[in-house]
């Protein structure tokens, strides 16, 4: 694709991506796609028990089922120029994720089914995953709990930000060689709990 003159007018699009029909109407309007980011996610704070069943499949929906629909459709899109599909994924898809227990199920779910379609749809089309860690967004204080992320947590000493994720997506949406790839944007991942014990004074 020739980016040296000028860029088209973004195209948006109301739909919502856990529908079939919806994710048929936002797809078809392509004449030609060479990359998908799956980013539509998130979860409220939701324990396990007291919670409704229907609240935590909408989660599963929305992070699982939605980016599948979403690639499936695009395949033929992006397999006719070589593209690739960028999965978000989470730290909560890789660890314990107590209090969002169906969030981190679904993002343990899609880091799979990234490496699944990476493999059964090699060489056409590449398919890897941006797990993200602790993040500062606007609206982060409401994901973590109405808490403001605690940057001690983290080795970088700071959380991620819009822009660190999007130049992962960037660099994963280049043409390239690397399919199936979990890329960690954390800041070197959140402090286990035997780092106290290595750094405590005796």
């Amino acid at each position: 694709m020739d980016l040296g003159g000028e860029l088209p007018a973004p195209r948006f699009v109301r739909a919502d991506v856990r529908v079939p029909e919806d994710v048929e109407r936002l797809i078809s309007g392509f004449e030609r796609l060479d990359v998908v980011v799956n980013n539509a996610g998130g979860s409220p704070p939701a324990p396990l028990v007291g919670t409704s069943p229907r609240l935590h499949a909408k989660v599963i929906e929305l992070n699982l089922t939605a980016p599948l629909l979403v690639a499936q459709r695009a395949y033929p899109l992006l397999a006719a120029v070589g593209g690739a599909v960028v999965m978000i994924g989470s730290a909560s898809g890789a660890r314990p994720s107590p209090g969002t227990a169906a969030y981190g199920a679904a993002k343990a779910g899609l880091h799979h089914l990234a490496r699944c379609l990476a493999a059964e749809w090699a060489p056409h089309v590449r398919v890897n995953t941006v797990v993200v860690g602790l993040a500062a967004t606007p609206d982060a204080a409401a994901h973590y709990g109405g808490h403001d992320v605690d940057a001690s947590a983290i080795p970088a000493g700071r959380p991620a930000t819009p822009e660190d994720v999007a130049a992962a997506c960037l660099w994963l949406a280049a043409p390239g060689y690397v399919t199936g790839a979990e890329v960690r944007v954390d800041g070197g991942g959140e402090v286990p709990a035997w780092h106290l014990l290595t750094t405590a004074p005796p």
